[in-house]
């Protein structure tokens, strides 16, 4: 199993988007480092919904449904792909910016690093430091 962020802003597509529709096909996505990311996720890969721009924080869990296929938003024969996410459970509490760059088991987490990228992956240890700070472990 992998782990993975991605990252949105609310005035684009919520975690309140999200849920409601019950899942997504994660579009729009332009980038070739968040795109290989992509292509790497498989079916039940679990994944944190990050809200960036105001009260940037992670807000629930996700899961990867389906793996990458072509991006329906892009040019046909593009290189852009887009993967299938369901909701899973909210936060308990979500986790603050400032907390992830506050706690010092997330110094090399992706999004602190390099922070322009909305699909990033994370170790192990680093999903479940996030999971421990919004009250999940």
């Amino acid at each position: 199993m992998n782990y993975w962020l991605v990252k949105s802003e609310p005035s684009a597509y919520s975690w309140a988007d999200f849920v409601k529709e019950n899942g997504t096909a994660w579009t729009g996505v332009r980038n070739y480092q968040a795109r290989n990311n992509l292509r790497l996720m498989q079916p039940g890969d679990l994944v944190l919904f990050y809200q960036s721009v105001r009260q940037p924080q992670v807000m629930g869990l996700a899961e990867v449904a389906a793996p990458a296929a072509p991006d329906g938003t892009a040019a046909p024969g593009s290189p852009w792909v887009a993967v299938a996410l369901r909701p899973g459970p909210p936060l308990p509490h979500p986790v603050p910016l400032a907390a992830l760059r506050a706690d010092a088991r997330l110094s090399e987490l992706a999004l602190l690093r390099q922070s322009r990228l909305s699909v990033v992956p994370l170790r192990a240890a680093e999903f479940d430091a996030v999971l421990e700070l919004a009250g999940m472990v």
